[in-house]
């Protein structure tokens, strides 16, 4: 037998599109609300926080979103421009956020799964000791991605662009960031478990010896 173990590819996150109803009402947003089969326009300042939401569209602009605490499940987001979007501790299955500029989005210690964001300009993205399983990011361009702490479970990347990510703590499972084109990381050896393809490893090369004390002289 070889002693060479057989590398396989991570796999792939598998993500519903959120189920929405045909006809949506409109609804007032508020905090510890019961909101169901709802259209549901932003205010300059939004409080969801506590609130359930369930087969809801969000959409507009607005300063602050406050939805810390909230479980929603199939919810779509469509080009919304929000400068601070608080989301700790939120519960959330089949969200889909579609275009759109976030300043924050804070997820620390949420509860995730089935979470799809395509083509969002995202200043601070953190997921501080979120849980997370299936998660896909697509054409978005993030600043600073933050994932200290966190549980990552089938995460993949496609087309997405990051400043600077912080995996210190991350524990990840099928983490694929083939697709995640990061200038900087805060901590290499936090990368256990994720995969990378062979161009992002070369040029992580200087930085990944530097972590492992290996000096590099020509």
């Amino acid at each position: 037998r070889g002693m060479a173990s057989r590398v396989t590819a991570p796999k792939a996150p598998v993500i519903s599109y959120p189920d929405l109803p045909e006809q949506l009402s409109d609804a007032e947003p508020a905090g510890r609300a019961d909101l169901t089969a709802a259209r549901i326009a932003l205010q300059d300042t939004t409080d969801l926080a506590h609130a359930t939401i369930e087969q809801c569209v969000i959409h507009g602009q607005a300063t602050r979103v406050d939805l810390r605490g909230a479980t929603a499940f199939d919810v779509e987001l469509t080009g919304i421009r929000i400068a601070d979007l608080q989301a700790r501790a939120l519960n959330g299955r089949r969200i889909r956020i579609d275009g759109g500029r976030i300043g924050t989005l804070d997820l620390t210690d949420s509860r995730l799964t089935e979470i799809e964001l395509r083509d969002v300009r995202i200043d601070y993205l953190t997921l501080a000791g979120a849980r997370v399983d299936h998660l896909r990011m697509s054409g978005c361009t993030i600043t600073t991605l933050d994932m200290p702490q966190a549980v990552l479970s089938r995460v993949a990347f496609e087309n997405t662009r990051a400043d600077e990510v912080d995996p210190r703590g991350m524990r990840a499972t099928d983490l694929d960031l083939r697709g995640l084109d990061a200038l900087s990381y805060l901590d290499l050896t936090a990368l256990k478990g994720a995969t990378l393809d062979s161009r992002q490893v070369q040029l992580l090369a200087p930085a990944l010896a530097a972590a492992a004390g290996i000096r590099v002289l020509d």
